[in-house]
């Protein structure tokens, strides 16, 4: 019975964490479709900088309260996460430049096999032909709802492979600090807010500036676009808490592929709210079958062999270490 609650609890954690990021990144996206294509804010870098910085000033008030506790994570390792993190937001932008929307789609999509090849080659994870296929079945699924032109250039192909790379390695290094060091989400984005906030607010004007030809300092801001942008920096911080949370909770390949039910759902709002221009047979088929690819993934790697982690990182407590152990057998 004690077992059974406990399973219970871990599901609604489970379904409340997902449930959260899902929530706080369809809210972002579409306030930041406001604030970018309405009101000409379209200086996405310095943007996600300032993002940062009001997760930064969470991070602190959290550890006023007593609700963070003070932790350690060695400086390569923190300077290797904001590497990749940073590569992974100015590449992806870059990448929406200079490709076509159905190959930045297709790029996108390639980062959940990039992840499952980072599992299986660090962390030795074995996929049951369930789960791998449940996987095939959400790529089909989303790219039939998304992918359109696909047009390519060596330069958009290179920005497209960096992109790729770089946000896997960040969200499997966002798994992996978290195991090592037995750090929290509070704790991993305490330690690398900071860090990401100042670099990209340092960089972030020269990038939006080559990107777009315009400069952040000679916008001109309205009450609503500095409405717009306040909102979006307060809903960035459960984006980032929130997928912190989800990585650590489960791992970045569970994160990628049932994450692409945000993905499905702004399509939905964007139809409800701003018109059906677009949708057709196509699109609600490839929606069905995201769907049912994220249904049947969450079945099939919770089965015993779905989805198998056969080496534990060390941690730095006995007692912890026995933990993760344990729950290695039943990770999504």
């Amino acid at each position: 019975m004690n077992s059974l609650s406990k399973s219970d609890k871990k599901r609604a954690l489970d379904f409340a964490a997902w449930s959260f990021n899902i929530s706080t990144s369809v809210g972002i996206i579409m306030v930041n479709k406001a604030l970018m294509a309405t009101h000409g804010f379209s200086f996405a870098t310095t943007l996600t900088g300032l993002h940062f910085v009001t997760t930064t000033l969470m991070t602190i008030v959290f550890r006023w309260l007593g609700l963070s506790q003070p932790s350690h994570l060695p400086l390569p390792d923190l300077a290797k996460f904001v590497i990749f993190s940073n590569l992974s937001i100015v590449g992806m932008n870059v990448s929406l430049m200079w490709n076509s929307v159905g190959f930045y789609q297709i790029a996108k999509l390639c980062m959940i096999p990039a992840s499952c090849l980072l599992e299986v080659v660090f962390d030795h994870v074995h996929y049951s032909r369930d789960t791998k296929l449940s996987i095939m079945v959400v790529l089909i699924g989303v790219a039939v709802c998304t992918v359109t032109d696909v047009s390519v250039n060596a330069k958009g192909l290179a920005a497209a492979v960096i992109a790729v790379w770089s946000t896997a390695l960040q969200q499997y290094y966002v798994h992996f600090l978290q195991r090592k060091y037995s750090l929290n989400s509070f704790n991993l984005l305490g330690h690398t807010a900071p860090a990401q906030a100042g670099s990209l607010l340092l960089v972030g004007p020269f990038v939006d500036y080559l990107l777009t030809g315009k400069r952040v300092d000679h916008f001109g801001f309205t009450s609503l676009a500095t409405f717009f942008l306040t909102l979006s920096c307060v809903i960035a911080i459960g984006v980032n808490l929130s997928q912190f949370i989800c990585i650590g909770r489960f791992s970045a390949v569970s994160f990628q592929v049932l994450g692409h039910m945000k993905t499905v759902l702004v399509l939905s709002l964007g139809f409800l709210f701003f018109g059906k221009e677009g949708l057709n047979f196509q699109v609600v088929l490839g929606m069905i079958l995201a769907v049912l690819g994220m249904i049947w993934y969450g079945n099939a790697s919770a089965k015993p062999g779905g989805k198998e982690r056969r080496s534990v990182l060390p941690v730095r407590s006995e007692k912890l270490n026995g933990a993760l152990d344990e729950k290695d057998g039943s990770e999504k």
